[in-house]
């Protein structure tokens, strides 16, 4: 029995080892890549979203970018154009023309543009995924499972390209059965932008008749 106990007891200290170093190696690699991103003056993505819950009959699929520079950033997606220059938030919608002013969400809960691609820091436990062959590129995938227990999410899927050390594919698995699923289209680094490019030209959307709220 004592022989038995041993054997159990060495072989579930092997695991909690392995599990262990496997968690390490994940949060070395996102670690490399928060490090790449923070070493770029500005990124643009162009990105694949796509949003489904067969149970619900929701299928929903369309293309948007972003443009970031430090927490700065402008992106498009759903028809809407929302704009951070900094300390505002400006979301425009043409179809309602309509653009609504706040400040800055001091909510850690919210995840902005500028969070997508360094969100993966802070409230995930961490473990090494499969490993694809995408188009030639190996993309190693890196399991996040969130530590608060009321959170919504029940995990999330981050595709990593192993040469580059960006970010190919979100897959986020909500609790009520929707996935979330960023493919990236295109990742362009160092380009050149408009001096005005996170400016709001207030007065341009005042000219065309929009409405402003602000809240």
């Amino acid at each position: 029995m004592k022989k038995l106990f041993s054997i159990v007891f060495i072989f579930s200290l092997g695991i909690n080892f392995a599990s262990a170093q496997n968690s390490e190696e994940a949060k070395a690699l996102l670690e490399q890549v928060y490090n790449k991103v923070k070493s770029y003056d500005n990124i643009f993505v162009d990105f694949k979203y796509v949003l489904n819950n067969s149970d619900a009959g929701i299928n929903q699929e369309t293309r948007g970018n972003v443009t970031l520079e430090g927490e700065k950033y402008i992106g498009n997606f759903f028809g809407t154009t929302q704009l951070y220059d900094g300390s505002k938030v400006y979301t425009i919608i043409p179809e309602n023309e309509e653009v609504t002013i706040e400040d800055k969400s001091n909510d850690k809960n919210v995840l902005t543009p500028a969070k997508m691609l360094t969100f993966y820091r802070e409230g995930h436990n961490y473990d090494m995924d499969i490993l694809q062959n995408v188009n030639g590129r190996k993309i190693q995938f890196i399991k996040l499972t969130p530590i608060d227990t009321d959170a919504e999410i029940k995990s999330i899927l981050l595709g990593i390209d192993i040469e580059t050390k960006h970010i190919y594919k979100l897959i986020e698995t909500g609790l009520n059965g929707t996935t979330t699923t960023i493919t990236v289209n295109s990742f362009k680094t160092n380009q050149p932008l408009s001096k005005t490019l996170f400016t709001f030209d207030e007065s341009k959307y005042k000219d065309e008749g929009y409405y402003f709220l602000r809240n």
